[in-house]
């Protein structure tokens, strides 16, 4: 019976993983909204694929032919900011953020209404500070060159002003979003 009961168990963990890896996230989006998305995810793919194949060919490089590219490893440190920020664009758009949703849920509508919009906004001045902060940051050290690349810096630094300010504006929308009507994803 036990045996019975937690391989029942197993298969509906199972079936609930399979749904969630393909669940549509961007499902009842307008076009904007949607080709918004696709094209953040398509910036994420490729700095994902840029820096795996950096890694892959600077593995492959040093173990089975005896030479690295010297610039692999500054590259690829130097790309993990921009996915980051891309990763959490789409979070904040999809409202995927991680948050409290069991004490969220017993709160009453209004107060969750209240408490959303509040904290989109308090989110949004967080990351716009973020942003202020990180240009005088990239001010200072963005003409700095990259050790084996002649390129600057701030290129790859940008992604600390430009992601807080993406962020902050889509906290923005989530924000009038919440005020022009009812969350349909209220936990």
């Amino acid at each position: 019976m036990k045996q019975t009961e937690d391989e029942d168990l197993a298969q509906q963990i199972e079936e609930a993983s399979r749904a969630a890896d393909f669940l549509e996230y961007d499902e009842g989006l307008g076009r904007f909204d949607r080709t918004i998305n696709t094209i953040a995810e398509i910036a994420g793919v490729l700095i994902f694929v840029t820096i795996v194949g950096v890694v892959f060919l600077n593995a492959l490089g040093r173990y089975a032919l005896g030479f690295t590219f010297v610039w692999g490893d500054e590259v690829v440190l130097s790309l993990l900011p921009w996915l980051g920020m891309t990763g959490m664009f789409l979070a904040i758009r999809r409202r995927q953020v991680i948050r409290i949703d069991y004490f969220a849920s017993l709160l009453p509508r209004p107060v969750f209404a209240v408490l959303s919009v509040f904290s989109s906004v308090f989110a949004a001045a967080v990351f716009i500070w973020l942003a202020v902060v990180s240009t005088q940051y990239v001010g200072l050290f963005g003409g700095d060159r990259l050790l084996y690349l002649p390129l600057d810096k701030g290129w790859f630094m940008s992604a600390m002003v430009i992601g807080p300010a993406i962020a902050a504006l889509a906290y923005i929308v989530v924000a009038v979003q919440d005020i022009r009507g009812p969350r349909s994803n209220r936990p």
